[in-house]
């Protein structure tokens, strides 16, 4: 046999190896940089990782992944060092489309690999003034959501407008962006209590809740929950971590205004909430939808389902609440988006995470945390054990209610 004529065949097979291994590390760190959990991104990499032909195993953390192909005694390991990012569900799907081409529709791995480096450097879909005024009414809707008054939508509205504005200088820069939770929180509650000077005596702590409502961890407690339950131990144990000292900043942020604003004021007038009519929980209801489909840069297409979820999850909730309580209602309202997001997957091939993270975000437990640090540092200790205790029940019904959605209406499959 020719050496020679074997040569290019060797030096083929080799490219398409290093090809093939080069896309799923690709596709590792896209999925990891626009949201995705531990246990889905795990599940994606070995599902694909298979289907290509290759063996491997991987280790996601919320700040690494572990990527080894090859057999036990012969591996090769890759160490990829991610930052989390914010959730992208448009390019989540974008990054699914691209998987199922190369699974079913013979794209090659090379061409995959081309194809997740042209999503990555694509533009925001949203412009800069959509983007800021989608915070401007997450935070006006969670007002509503929370019991607010006229007078406290329209300063938690203010107040989110100001943090989107915020974020757009501090997210230029590396060292800025990390304070940037503390000094958001810090310019929350400055305008909550400068607001009393022209419009009077209001629910201070229900417009600064509300403003702050966008950045509230309630979707990583969740998400870390979930990871615990499913045995991803480390990225859980880090994430629940993660969004302990997010709460700390918030509320570090939140003290440092009050009391700069006390020293200015002398005297913060507070009133009672006059309760809005029962149509603005419905208009809100449609809104917030809206704005988490611009807050989570999903594809426009995707809008009139992203509404759809965020009613069905609330509706779920109330269902549940009447026939158990409060906290426990959740768990249906888990299951209820859980199942129906599973059916829009199988229904039009795509990931369900489209409607399920915007729908959890309508029933995450991020302001209870809030409220449970706040009563810890006014000394109200039992109070703050409980409410904290209460976050924690939530969250451990939404991982149960989602777990049990997968089982009633398994997940689809990549084909």
């Amino acid at each position: 046999m020719d050496i020679s004529t074997q040569i290019p065949r060797i030096e083929s097979c080799w490219t398409a190896h290093q090809e093939r291994i080069e896309f799923l590390l690709r596709l590792g760190r896209a999925l990891h940089t626009y949201g995705s959990g531990a246990h889905r991104l795990e599940d994606v990499l070995a599902h694909v990782t298979e289907k290509l032909g290759l063996e491997g195993q991987f280790f996601s953390t919320p700040t690494s992944i572990f990527a080894a192909f090859g057999s036990q005694g012969e591996q090769r390991t890759h160490l990829i060092r991610v930052e989390p990012g914010e959730v992208n569900l448009g390019k989540l799907a974008d990054l699914d489309e691209v998987v199922i081409e190369v699974l079913r529709t013979g794209l090659t791995p090379g061409a995959g690999s081309r194809r997740i480096d042209e999503i990555v450097d694509a533009p925001c879909r949203y412009n800069t003034a959509l983007d800021v005024a989608s915070f401007g009414a997450i935070s006006a809707t969670g007002a509503v959501f929370l019991g607010g008054g006229l007078k406290e939508l329209l300063v938690s509205a203010v107040i989110g407008l100001a943090i989107g504005l915020v974020s757009l200088v501090m997210r230029r820069s590396g060292n800025l962006r990390r304070v940037f939770t503390a000094v958001a929180a810090f310019v929350a509650s400055i305008l909550a209590s400068l607001a009393t000077i022209w419009i009077g005596g209001y629910s201070v702590f229900t417009a600064t809740l509300a403003g702050l409502i966008v950045l509230l961890p309630g979707l990583n407690l969740t998400v870390a929950m979930r990871e615990l339950s499913t045995q991803h131990l480390a990225s859980g144990t880090a994430r629940l971590s993660g969004a302990f000292v997010v709460f700390l900043e918030l509320i570090f942020g939140v003290a440092l205004g009050t009391r700069i604003a006390i020293l200015l004021l002398d005297h913060i007038p507070v009133a009672r909430v006059v309760p809005l009519p029962a149509w603005a929980y419905l208009l809100a209801l449609l809104v917030a939808p809206l704005a988490l489909t611009v807050r989570l840069r999903a594809h426009p297409r995707d809008a009139i389902w992203i509404v759809f979820a965020g009613v069905l999850a609330v509706a779920g909730t109330r269902i549940g609440s009447s026939l158990l309580d409060p906290e426990l209602g959740v768990f249906f309202g888990a299951v209820t988006i859980g199942a129906a997001s599973n059916l829009y997957a199988r229904i039009f091939n795509r990931p369900s995470l489209v409607t399920w993270v915007p729908g959890l975000l309508m029933l995450v437990p991020g302001s209870i945390g809030l409220r449970s640090l706040a009563s810890l540092m006014d000394d109200r200790i039992l109070v703050g054990v409980e409410t904290a205790f209460k976050m924690i029940l939530i969250a451990i019904a939404l991982v149960a209610g989602t777990l049990i959605a997968n089982i009633i209406l398994p997940p689809r499959k990549l084909r």
